[in-house]
């Protein structure tokens, strides 16, 4: 096996990993800025690698997730966050299509300046309010007569405070197999989501780690796109999640900080 070259990006998700809802994850903020034992000079946001913060979330735009990040103590710039939303905005632009938006109200304004007026396109998010079955037959119908189905990701299930929460997967499942069309994703898992990410910082991803705690979406997709993965007992993890993928992830920590730990010690 070729060796693995000098770590440059660090990917880290949000939701599960960083924070659950409202709380953050018991120090989180601190590790974000965590000091390398044998490097007493170095932190990790003084180290030399990219940090990018990648995530699937659907529930709110970019400018409101700041807000929400900034506001649980964490130091992220806005121009740090990558998000699915980002990407299925970059896809209908290049498609020029007018999409049936089934995503949360406080998403909308990521897709500020696309047209949404007689729709020719079906995009699908984390959107409960949507979920009922007059929006869900109106999509059927579009899908059927040919629009393209996109999905923002199809993650099974999420955590909240009070326990797992289905995610969008199962309702774009449901329009794949009424209509016997298979939906274009662009969120994580897929490659190209992971490389999106990449863009810019001059970095290969065999060069990259991400940090997860969805063991297919975050670390299956990641090391399906040549990086690492780190899985962390957070969020939405459940036992034996880690024999769920193959390859099994590059290694699994109890939580970020733990994670951030191994970076800091091994890979630099």
């Amino acid at each position: 096996m070729a060796a693995r070259r000098a770590l440059k990006a660090v990917l880290v998700d949000l939701s599960g990993t960083l924070h659950v809802e409202d709380s953050a994850v018991p120090g989180a903020q601190e590790a974000l800025k965590r000091q390398a034992p044998f490097f007493p000079f170095l932190w990790l946001r003084g180290a030399p690698v990219t940090i990018r913060f990648v995530t699937n979330t659907t529930k709110e735009c970019k400018r409101d997730l700041l807000e929400r990040l900034t506001k649980l103590g964490f130091d992220i710039a806005e121009n740090e966050i990558f998000t699915s939303l980002t990407a299925a905005r970059n896809l209908l632009e290049q498609k020029r299509v007018r999409p049936l938006l089934m995503v949360d109200d406080k998403a909308l304004p990521d897709f500020t300046g696309i047209a949404t007026d007689d729709p020719n396109a079906v995009v699908v998010g984390l959107a409960p309010e949507h979920f009922h079955y007059e929006m869900m037959n109106t999509a059927f119908r579009l899908v059927l007569d040919g629009a393209p189905l996109i999905a923002i990701h199809k993650a099974r299930y999420f955590k909240k405070k009070d326990g797992l929460a289905l995610g969008p997967g199962p309702f774009v499942a449901g329009l794949e197999y009424a209509t016997d069309t298979k939906a274009t994703v662009v969120g994580k898992p897929e490659k190209t989501f992971f490389l999106e990410a990449l863009r810019g910082t001059d970095c290969a991803p065999e060069e990259a780690v991400m940090i997860g705690d969805d063991c297919r979406d975050d670390v299956g997709g990641a090391q399906n796109a040549g990086m690492r993965g780190i899985l962390v007992r957070t969020g939405k993890y459940r036992p034996a999640d880690e024999d769920k993928i193959n390859p099994a992830p590059y290694l699994t920590c109890e939580n970020f900080p733990e994670a951030v730990e191994h970076i800091l010690e091994r890979l630099l």
